[in-house]
């Protein structure tokens, strides 16, 4: 059964939400509606909802009209499997030492193996974010890898907004040693990433949790961390620069991702100010990924 999407922008955030709030007293009522601030640097927010019915378009026009939004762009959305659409899409990612590959692609692995030192990680195309091919998980990767081959050992190691925990894996991979706790926001995220540990044999090395930033006990107990990856937005990554100081050890490096080519300058000052230095940018595409260290 097809599905129906009606997608507008709009500036300002609290026009944005009461457009949302107007949206779910619609009739038929939408399945879902979604409020985001574009992460560009233009103002906008965008307002999503979906039906399972096609929705009122002259009420879609009113409402656009009274909120000062453009026109809903309705479309239909086809009843395909998306997840199983994805993974046949997906080739494998090469990532320095890391090799990140779906089920799909597991012939592969053998040689990959046989080339020694390299580190298979299978991720599966599910609903939590971090499959590799995004620049910012990629661009996370290819930064740990580029630490790790200069010497950085950390015995620490703290995966924020971890998504499939695929950066938390990598770390337990090459660290056995190291005690490593991937956390996010979303329950069903810290499912997947516990459901990927499982898969890549990692049970026991690494600790999946429900936790809003460094808002857990579990965190503040095995703080300070020498590493900590945070692959979110700018948004947030700007508010948890000073938590991220206050849980990372003297000399302790990030790994922050999840933001656009144009954001990296207020990231990276949010976190000068917060008391870190600057060691490398790295730009794939359109994002950015940032090292920093804890002065």
């Amino acid at each position: 059964m097809p599905t129906y999407s009606a997608l507008t922008t709009l500036p300002g955030e609290d026009e944005a939400e009461a457009l949302g709030e107007a949206l779910e007293k619609m009739d038929p009522a939408p399945e879902g509606v979604g409020v985001f601030e574009i992460e560009d640097g233009s103002g906008l927010w965008e307002v999503g909802a979906y039906f399972l019915e096609a929705p009122n378009t002259a009420v879609l026009e009113l409402l656009a009209t009274a909120f000062g939004a453009k026109p809903f762009v309705l479309s239909e959305v086809p009843d395909i499997d998306w997840v199983a659409h994805v993974r046949r899409e997906l080739a494998p990612v090469d990532a320095g030492r890391f090799f990140v590959y779906g089920s799909h692609d597991a012939d592969k692995v053998p040689a990959i193996l046989a080339q020694g030192g390299r580190v298979p990680l299978q991720i599966e195309a599910t609903v939590a974010f971090g499959t590799g091919h995004h620049g910012t998980t990629l661009g996370c990767l290819r930064a740990f890898d580029r630490l790790f081959e200069e010497g950085f050992r950390p015995a620490r190691v703290a995966d924020i907004g971890c998504g499939t925990a695929v950066l938390a894996m990598a770390a337990a991979a090459v660290l056995p040693e190291a005690l490593v706790i991937a956390s996010d926001i979303d329950q069903v995220a810290v499912d997947v990433a516990e459901a990927n540990v499982a898969i890549n044999g990692m049970e026991g090395r690494i600790t999946c949790l429900e936790a809003a930033g460094f808002q857990s006990p579990v965190l503040a107990e095995a703080a300070p961390f020498d590493l900590v990856f945070a692959n979110i937005l700018k948004g947030p990554l700007i508010e948890l620069a000073p938590d991220v100081a206050a849980h990372l050890a003297p000399g302790g490096i990030a790994i922050l991702s999840g933001l656009l080519g144009v954001q990296a300058d207020a990231v990276t000052r949010a976190y000068q100010d917060a008391g870190h230095d600057l060691l490398s940018r790295d730009d794939i595409g359109e994002w950015s990924t940032l090292v920093v260290r804890r002065k």
